[in-house]
């Protein structure tokens, strides 16, 4: 991605490129399926970070104040008042917007370093009879049965949360318009990305696999939030709070991120006309801040809207995650399986470019899809269960 990126810097981003490279004919299709993929993620991006922001800041609530129960239509309002805030902060000037992620990138960071000190350093399992940490076979060598599936099926299974949380290092390929040397600056910022994301995320899933106490109990807490219940089992409450606050000043960065890239990505779609009447309107820039205002708020008025499946329930509010991380691969993988398997000798690199090995990493991703599309789309029950 960051190859064609490179190549291309548009706000439009996947589905020009899948455009442009797709052989003659078959362009058309090629955005078209892409494109609305991406959108699909795009716009389910915010609501989703947003719904487990409101989760965690009520499960706060709950952790300092036990009898109270937080209520579905306290989540959705509250998601709502998220979503809000950061639609005003995606609305105002490029400059002002790149100060705030600047921070918020910056921030995010810091806490995750901290997050990955305290955790271990203050976890209280020694206090509770056992070993300050699971031993290392227990870590590497049991499985969870957190399904009705096989055990090397619900691994596979278990990447719909990674997959999810990983979707948006695509953000900086939306947002090349409005930065200087994009052929440059927008790749090294999606390799960055994914790279130091995936990384430190993968350590702070060994910190959570060697200090849990009880798993099924984390997913079944009154709190409504696993993350806050994992916390509250291995932290005493005042360090648990402040994790929490940490968590949550990092997640409210990483909605508006994604309400920014949506809100490109829809202008991108208006100006080719993608939204038919409504076009017109969401295609216009604002004359004060220069900025696709008009996208913004079309993109939260939608959010909103998806954001009334929390009253269906955890398993209704949890599409809202699936379609984001299917939606995400589809978008994704379209353009590279074309650049790689399709276009020969017509790819013309930018300056960033990953050399001979462009093609055997594109054909790898391209399997890894290939593998976890139709993984992702099982449900984590079988049989009588699904009722």
């Amino acid at each position: 991605m960051a190859e064609l990126c490179s190549a291309m810097p548009t706000s439009g981003g996947l589905y020009y490129a899948a455009a442009v490279l797709a052989p003659p004919g078959w362009g058309p299709l090629a955005a078209w399926i892409t494109g609305w993929s991406n959108w699909l993620v795009q716009i389910t991006g915010a609501p989703s970070v947003d719904y487990g922001m409101a989760s965690m800041i009520l499960a706060a609530a709950s952790i300092t104040n036990p009898a109270f129960v937080p209520q579905n239509y306290q989540v959705f309002l509250l998601t709502v008042f998220i979503m809000v805030i950061q639609s005003f902060i995606s609305s105002m000037p490029t400059k002002w917007i790149a100060n705030f992620n600047s921070v918020g990138s910056t921030f995010n960071i810091i806490a995750l370093f901290i997050v990955l000190i305290m955790i271990p350093a203050a976890n209280t399992r020694a206090d509770q009879g056992m070993p300050k940490f699971k031993p290392a076979n227990e870590v590497w060598g049991d499985f969870y049965e957190g399904t009705s599936f096989p055990n090397g099926m619900a691994m596979l299974m278990s990447f719909v949360a990674v997959i999810w949380t990983m979707s948006g290092y695509d953000a900086p390929f939306h947002l090349s318009e409005e930065c200087s040397n994009a052929n440059i600056a927008s790749p090294r910022a999606i390799v960055l990305t994914s790279g130091v994301g995936g990384l430190f995320g993968w350590f702070l899933q060994l910190v959570v696999a060697y200090t849990v106490v009880d798993i099924d109990a984390a997913l079944e807490s009154e709190l409504g939030q696993p993350y806050a219940a994992y916390l509250l089992q291995v932290l005493p409450q005042n360090v648990t709070l402040a994790i929490l606050a940490l968590t949550i000043m990092c997640a409210f960065s990483m909605g508006q991120g994604c309400m920014v890239a949506a809100s490109r990505v829809t202008f991108a779609y208006s100006r080719d006309d993608c939204f038919g009447p409504l076009s017109t309107i969401t295609k216009r820039v604002n004359r004060h801040t220069r900025t696709p205002v008009n996208a913004v708020w079309f993109n939260t008025l939608i959010g909103i809207a998806m954001t009334v499946l929390i009253f269906g329930g955890e398993l209704a509010a949890g599409a809202l995650f699936s379609i984001g991380a299917v939606a995400a691969f589809v978008a994704f993988t379209i353009p590279i399986f074309i650049r790689v398997f399709l276009v020969g000798d017509r790819f013309r690199p930018g300056p960033w470019h990953l050399g001979r090995a462009s093609k055997p990493i594109g054909a790898a991703a391209c399997a890894f899809v290939l593998l976890m599309v139709p993984v992702l789309m099982v449900p984590s029950v079988t049989g009588r269960e699904l009722e």
